[in-house]
């Protein structure tokens, strides 16, 4: 016969509270019996249950265990029987989560309601605890309450289903984000409530702000706000500024906001005095070069900051990597503060290794070449960031950063890590491309500046287009030897029809080499030197032009040409490919000497500089510039016909017809009286780009939108055709242009401005697989 024990344990469980003293006399446990069990084992509640067999047992004692039974949330109910010396335990489990679904929600995802389930214990397979849902259902609500969706509804329904499980449904209203009707700033006499809510992200509704949602409120939104206005105060000198109150309401149908913000500006600060301390491993006098802030000026929080930062780099350049500056202003009166900055430049720091990640392509070797910073050396953050400049210079990876790590356990050691993103390198000539120049271009070719990952420049392949058919193969190795120096040699065999290039009718067989040597003089300068040998053979057209047909008579058609050539070159281009700031400048010469069939020199200047406007570089002016000239020497008055410069069409002046511009001579076709370029040998052009973000496109460093302003012509001294600034051709519009996995691909629309009758002008133009 079975004795009740205990009743209503679970109403002990729940309210804590302690049993009162047992009138039944203990009694010891020959065994113990658990009935009521579904999913749980018999061996965890046991494990759970502090009670062994043997062990004398007082109903005080049964009622603490009980309670240490039920805490374990597998139960909603407990009790406990005697049979002779038998304890049994009668059990009601907690139904199981069978299924959650949830319905309504859009600006919060699924997923992450999902782990917010989950993360609390509600998940399919689950024990379901009421309790918890209902926390849930708040938890969700007020998610929504901090988008500003004040009349958000989450109902939360639990229907029970066979064998002990539970379905949950949440249903979910969002409601509207509220509009912000009002913000009222209080308290401000330095500045007017224009001036300090064009510091607000958020803004009062209207139609555009409604379009753009500024004027839906969040409270991460405000808070950001009142930040800004901290932040501007602080820079204007008002150190005692303080925001007393920000205080949001919400109008009865929940659909509008009023934001009220109290301020307590304080006294603006003028700097009387700035004073350097601590230990100063670099002279007091190159310090204060880096201090641009002088007595009488606004005590500025962010010129403090920015102070502090130069002074900190200028310290890390002589190794002290963690240096640490900290400017403290001392107010000396009502309105003046002495600025101390405190130097503390720690021990010095030096490189354990560098590392680098990321590169899946290219080999460690390869980038190591670049590091200016050593492993071993000091660590110089200028010459850390230099090395990273360095990197981004080569123009294979799309991003790099760098990390500077203390090293565990030690204080004078580092680690320096590099992470790079690598991008598409090759298809300088594509295999299968397209320009206006040359037509559809066909062929088989290698072209890749980073050749297997070995930094190498490789290109080898036959192309074939309406007008040129090419076999080519070069090779240059920019780290010839451990200090820089570069070696490159090329061979090549060119068929050129300019007819089908709209210039005047011939044919160009050419066939040669080069060898070229470069050499860094610093950081940012190379020299290069080079010989080379050229075969040129001319054939007339069908409708060769008299000058070409002259050149012919006069000099022959096959010519054995010696060149030496060299070129200067400065860039502090922030990257290799579509640069956002720095500048490039190139001189270059060629010359055939002496013992060449033909003697003249070419002489070209190429300049690119961009200035970012924003720190995100995003926006940013570009100015380009080319510069050639050529002419004979010795014997000869003039440069060869076929050597001359060309402009006109993409990568010179856009809106032009490729080559169009310049001198024209006849055609020698009996229907027409159009003539045909013929180029010249003085060459003049500029470019002037604004960079704008590329609309819908998140990766800026793979595609570039730009406005621009082209001009420039070719003039023929030679033939009378000289520079004049009333010749010059000029257009407007805009480009395009994109890093693609076959190859880099551009277009522009554009519009003539100082066009002139007989000029070949051409709105739209693109390309794929050229350089840029």
């Amino acid at each position: 016969m079975r004795r009740s024990l205990l009743g209503a344990a679970i109403g002990l469980a729940l309210a804590g509270m302690a049993s009162q003293p047992a009138t039944a006399q203990e009694f010891t446990v020959a065994d113990i019996e658990v009935e009521g069990l579904q999913r749980v084992s018999a061996g965890n509640v046991f494990s759970a249950f502090p009670v062994d067999i043997g062990e004398s047992l007082s109903e005080q004692e049964l009622a603490e265990a009980i309670r240490t039974l039920f805490k374990t949330g597998l139960f909603t109910d407990i009790e406990a029987y005697r049979d002779n010396g038998t304890l049994i335990l009668e059990v009601q489990e907690r139904p199981a989560i069978a299924s959650i679904d949830i319905e309504g929600n859009k600006n919060i995802e699924t997923d992450v309601l999902m782990d917010a389930l989950s993360g609390a214990g509600m998940q399919e397979g689950q024990v379901f605890r009421r309790a918890t849902l209902e926390r849930l259902e708040l938890e969700i609500l007020r998610s929504y309450v901090g988008q500003g969706r004040y009349n958000a509804r989450v109902k939360a329904n639990a229907e029970e289903l066979p064998r002990n499980r539970v379905a949950i449904r949440l249903d979910i209203n969002e409601g509207d984000v509220a509009a912000i009707r009002h913000i009222n700033i209080v308290g401000n006499d330095a500045f007017s409530d224009e001036e300090l809510l064009d510091l607000f992200e958020l803004r009062t509704s209207s139609w555009w702000n409604s379009l753009t949602s500024k004027d839906k409120y969040a409270r991460e939104r405000l808070s950001g706000d009142l930040e800004s206005l901290r932040s501007h105060y602080l820079d204007q000198g008002y150190l005692d500024f303080n925001i007393e109150s920000s205080q949001v309401s919400i109008s009865p149908d929940k659909q509008d906001v009023f934001v009220a913000v109290s301020v307590n500006e304080g006294r603006q600060y003028t700097i009387s005095d700035i004073q350097l301390r601590g230990e100063l491993i670099v002279g007091e006098e190159e310090l204060r070069e880096l201090i641009e802030l002088e007595p009488g000026d606004v005590l500025s929080r962010s010129e403090l900051t920015a102070t502090s930062e130069r002074l900190s780099r200028r310290l890390g350049r002589e190794g002290y990597t963690f240096a640490n500056v900290n400017a403290i202003p001392e107010s000396d009166s009502e309105d003046t503060a002495a600025v101390t900055f405190y130097v503390e430049p720690g021990k010095r720091t030096y490189v354990r290794r560098i590392n680098f990640t990321g590169n899946v392509t290219t080999k460690d070797e390869v980038l190591r070449q670049e590091m200016t910073q050593m492993e071993g050396g000091v660590a110089s953050t200028d010459r850390i960031e230099f090395s990273k400049d360095q990197l981004e210079r080569l123009g294979y990876f799309r991003s790099v950063s760098v990390d500077t790590i203390p090293v565990p356990g030690s204080d004078d050691l580092v680690d320096v890590n590099y992470s790079v993103e690598e991008q598409p390198t090759g298809s300088l000539s594509a295999s299968i491309g397209f320009s206006q120049v040359s037509g559809v271009i066909l062929g088989a070719n290698i072209s890749e500046n980073n050749f297997f990952g070995t930094g190498k420049r490789v290109s080898i392949g036959a192309n074939v287009s309406d007008s040129i058919k090419s076999a080519n193969f070069s090779y240059e190795d920019p780290y010839y030897t451990v200090d820089g120096v570069s070696r490159g040699f090329s061979l090549f065999a060119r068929e050129t029809d300019f007819e089908e290039q709209d210039i005047s009718s011939y044919l160009l067989d050419e066939y040669g080499g080069r060898l070229t040597f470069g050499y860094p003089i610093d950081r940012f300068t190379r020299l290069n030197f080079g010989v080379g040998y050229t075969l040129s053979k001319i054939k007339p057209g069908d409708y060769t032009a008299d000058e070409v047909l002259r050149f012919i008579e006069e000099e022959g058609n096959d010519f054995n040409n010696y060149f030496l050539t060299g070129s200067w070159r400065r860039s502090t281009l922030n990257r290799g490919m579509l640069p956002t700031d720095g500048y490039s400048h190139t001189l270059s010469a060629d010359v055939a000497v002496p013992g060449s069939d033909l003697t003249f020199y070419k002489l070209r200047y190429r300049g690119d500089s961009f200035w970012p406007l924003n720190e995100q570089e995003t926006w940013a002016i570009r100015a380009r510039g080319e510069l050639g000239y050529g002419d004979g020497y010795g014997d000869r008055s003039q440069m060869p016909f076929y050597e001359h410069f060309y402009a006109g069409g993409y990568g010179s002046v856009r809106g032009f017809e490729a080559n169009s511009l310049g001198n024209r001579v006849d055609t020698n076709k009996t229907w027409t009286d159009d003539d045909d370029p013929f180029g010249g040998n003085v060459l003049t052009e500029g470019s002037l780009e604004l960079i704008v973000p590329t609309p819908f496109a998140g990766d800026t460093r793979s595609m570039r939108t730009a406005f621009f302003l082209d001009a420039g012509q070719v003039f023929d001294t030679a033939r009378g055709f000289d520079p004049e600034f009333g010749e010059i051709r000029a257009s407007v519009g805009v480009g395009f242009q994109w890093i693609t996995v076959v190859g880099p691909l551009a277009f522009s629309l554009a519009k003539p401005i100082t066009d002139k009758s007989g000029d070949e002008t051409q709105i739209f133009q693109f390309s794929l697989g050229q350089s840029f």
